[in-house]
Order: C-alpha cells, then sequence, then structure tokens
C-alpha cells in the first residue's frame, strides 16, 4: 500500500491510511505526501477504524479496505454510494486452525467467510493472485474479483558471479506455515548427491532456535547459515550469488520472496501450492512438484541443470524478464482501475465482470475506432511494434470479439489469456514472447 499509494499521491489523489496504533508512534504522521491517522492495537483498530467511519467516512470518494484474514466490514459504516474495495493477499481458512484455538479459530474462520459474504455483498475485490481468486470463489465470494499483482524491487542490470559451490538463498518469515522443516529434511537428501551444498537463510521468526537445532540433528550445521534479518543490501549480495531459491510454503497469497530472487536472476525450487504456483513459471523461471517427497531429488536436478554455464544464463534471463513484469506503477494503476470499475458499477454505469475468464486481443494499430466505449477501466492496453494488445477482463472470446466488432474492429487475434498472462500484462515481453 506504501507503493501504491505515493504512486497515487504524485498523481493527484489524497490518501489517508488509517491503522493499529503501536507504542512510540504518534497519532497522526506524513509519509511521501499520505496521512496516517493511527489508533487501537492489534484487535482494538478495528473497532477504531469503524468509529471513524461513522465519523468521517462520508468525506472519502473511496475506501480501500486490506482484509487480513479479519475484514474491518467498512460498507456497514459507509454511505452506500461510497465504493469499497477489499484488498486481499490470501485466504487464512487454514492458518486460523494451525495458529489459534479451536473457539477462536472458528470466529476467525465465520468472520472471512460468512459474515464478509453477508456485510460485502458484491462488492469488488482485489486479489494479489489467480490463487487467491481461486480461493475465494470456492468460499463462495460471487462478486467481482479482479487480480492486481504486486510489483517488486528494481530489476538489476547484472547479476553474478555465482558462489562457485551450490547455493540455495531463501529469504522467509520463520513461521510455522513456511516449513521450512520441511526443506530442512529434504536438503538432507540433497546434500548426499550433491558436495559441498549450501543454504542461506535470511529472516528471522519464532521458529528460528527449534530450525537451528534440526539442522543440527541433520547433520547439516556446516550446510545451513541462519543470517536473521538483513537489510536490502546484504539480502541483495547473498541473492545475487545464489543458484537457486527454494520455498515449501503451505500456501501463499503470492510469493514475493520468489520474485525478488527472479530479479536477480535466482529460480525457485517449489512445491504447488497456491500462490507460489502462479508466482513460478514452470520450466521457465523454476520448477515445481506435487508432493514433498519429490522436493529432494527435484532440487538436486535443479541445481545440476544450474552448474551447466549455458543453461544457467538461459533461465536467468528468463527470470529477470518474468520479474520485469511486476512494477508498482502497474500494481497502481490495476488498483486504480478496481476502485474506478467499482465508482461507475455502483453509479450504475458499469455492470460487474460477468466471469473470472480473460481474452487477450492483438490487432494492428494505428487504431481509427473509438475503444474507449468497450474498453473497462480494469482493462489492460499496450502497443509494440505496430500491434495492440488488449487484455480484456471478464470477457471471454466470442464477447470480447463482439464488443470489437461493435466498434469496427474486425482483424484481431484472440485466444485465453492463462494465468501467466493474465499475471504479466500484455505489454510485457515475457508475455509477447508466450504466444
Amino acid at each position: 500500500m506504501h507503493q501504491i499509494s505515493a504512486r497515487w499521491v504524485e498523481a493527484g489523489a489524497k490518501v489517508t491510511w488509517f491503522t493499529g496504533h503501536q507504542p512510540g508512534q504518534s497519532a497522526e504522521d506524513f509519509l511521501d505526501g499520505i496521512r496516517i491517522l493511527r489508533s487501537g492495537g492489534t484487535l482494538g483498530v478495528y473497532a477504531q477504524a469503524a468509529r471513524k467511519l461513522l465519523q468521517t467516512g462520508s468525506l472519502y470518494d473511496a475506501v480501500v479496505d486490506c482484509q487480513n484474514g479479519i475484514p474491518f466490514f467498512s460498507p456497514a459504516f459507509l454511505p452506500r454510494r461510497i465504493p469499497v474495495v477489499q484488498l486481499i493477499h490470501h485466504v487464512h481458512q487454514e492458518q486460523f486452525r494451525s495458529r489459534f484455538s479451536a473457539p477462536m479459530a472458528a470466529v476467525g474462520r465465520f468472520l472471512e467467510n460468512t459474515g464478509a459474504k453477508a456485510v460485502y455483498g458484491q462488492r469488488a475485490i482485489a486479489a494479489v493472485s489467480p490463487s487467491t481468486r481461486l480461493e475465494l470463489r470456492k468460499l463462495g465470494f460471487r462478486g467481482p474479483v479482479h487480480v492486481v499483482p504486486n510489483g517488486t524491487i528494481e530489476v538489476p542490470q547484472t547479476v553474478g558471479p555465482r558462489d562457485p559451490e551450490p547455493t540455495i538463498a531463501v529469504v522467509s518469515r520463520l513461521v510455522r506455515h513456511k516449513r521450512m522443516d520441511l526443506l530442512l529434511g529434504q536438503l538432507a537428501v540433497a546434500a548426499r548427491s550433491i558436495p559441498r551444498l549450501r543454504l542461506e537463510v535470511m529472516g528471522d521468526g519464532p521458529e528460528r532456535a527449534r530450525l537451528q537445532q534440526l539442522a543440527t540433528d541433520l547433520g547439516l550445521d556446516d550446510t545451513v547459515t541462519f543470517h536473521g534479518y538483513q537489510p536490502n543490501a546484504q539480502r541483495n549480495a547473498l541473492l545475487s550469488r545464489a543458484w537457486v531459491t527454494a520455498s515449501t510454503s503451505a500456501a501463499e497469497g503470492w510469493g514475493c520472496s520468489v520474485i525478488e530472487a527472479a530479479a536477480w536472476g535466482v529460480p525457485c525450487m517449489a512445491l504447488r501450492v497456491p500462490g507460489i504456483r502462479d508466482s513460478v513459471v514452470e520450466g521457465r523461471t523454476g520448477w515445481l512438484v506435487d508432493t514433498a517427497r519429490e522436493f529432494g531429488p527435484a532440487l538436486v536436478t535443479a541445481l545440476e541443470t544450474m552448474a551447466n554455464p549455458n543453461k544457467a544464463r538461459e533461465i536467468s534471463a528468463q527470470c529477470q524478464q518474468w520479474a520485469r513484469c511486476f512494477t508498482w506503477d502497474r500494481s497502481a494503476e490495476l488498483l486504480a482501475g478496481v476502485v474506478l470499475e467499482e465508482e461507475l458499477r455502483l453509479q450504475g454505469a458499469e455492470e460487474a465482470a460477468s466471469s473470472d475468464m480473460a481474452t487477450l486481443i492483438r490487432f494492428p494499430a494505428p487504431v481509427a475506432a473509438d475503444l474507449s466505449s468497450v474498453v473497462r477501466p480494469t482493462d489492460e492496453i499496450a502497443e509494440n511494434n505496430g500491434e495492440v494488445s488488449l487484455l480484456m477482463k471478464g470477457k471471454d472470446e466470442f464477447e470480447a470479439f463482439a464488443l470489437l466488432k461493435r466498434v469496427g474492429v474486425l482483424n484481431v487475434q484472440l485466444r485465453p489469456a492463462g494465468r501467466s498472462m493474465l499475471l504479466a500484462g500484455p505489454g510485457s515481453a515475457f508475455a509477447a514472447e508466450a504466444g
């Protein structure tokens, strides 16, 4: 939200955050032109947000409701005319079960599921990945769910040189659902086949002591280094020298650390789970397996592949090309489009997206027709080398062709937009090469 809000401010919007108050923080602050209001603790912030919305909510043109398991239920405290967009990284139903007592977990599941559906109704949702959208659909959310992927770090021009020894670098919070213990177990398997194998772990958390003891028990003291929290420069230096990164997480909304590693040309070896299966393009920017038992042998194969300099350069280039698709400028534009489309829907000028399908349409430039009557605020359009690429959301190929025919655009190529295309956008070189 910082990256997106700063860009909205730069574009002329007035942005106010309402968030929790921690010891030592002021009640009001400014950051990059963003007004920040703080009140309430971890749970008290919800009641304080409701009070603030009742008092001043009608002064705002739109509300982005960042839902982290427990919604703010902002539509209950705002006039109906104000657009509300939920921003959701991932669904927490399973995490509630693993982290809280049975009664508290049941409350959390109810609030995120039944409670949210009752209060938000057909209000728009911005999900950071197709996996998160799918999980929301499984819970029964029937309103428009738009995919707005996160941006990432700036992709460096040069990477490496890689360490001479096979090196895995992992950036992660050390918490239970990341399942670093599974990675350590499979690392012990891989170490039997890969001499001088090393794992560099950056990050901290409540699981660190247990994981360090497990590494000792597995005989990995000389293989694994726990670096703890690291500043960006040190993190980048370790990533730049790595051969691969790895993920054994149970599920994610989106693999931020996977894309950050890709920016440094580092592919990912991972389990095929929600979120991670979106951030890894199998066979191009990494490898996915279905079970933990397959992970160790697949990790060996991945490291052997990266030992080939020519193959390593090819994969590294594809990783960086993929990472370049995810810019904060694009994220800010996409989320602004969701807000605008929700505003138009409430005014009756726009219908909600009827499906989660998306179609990529390509046709020669320049375009004499006026596309404004058929392109929605959440659609994306780009022009490259005399060709227009239009990613039309919520429409299948027949619907997209009918709309373009209505404005006189007939010479078109259409195909369904898959997961990678939806995430990369129509203007990316990666998407163009995907065909």
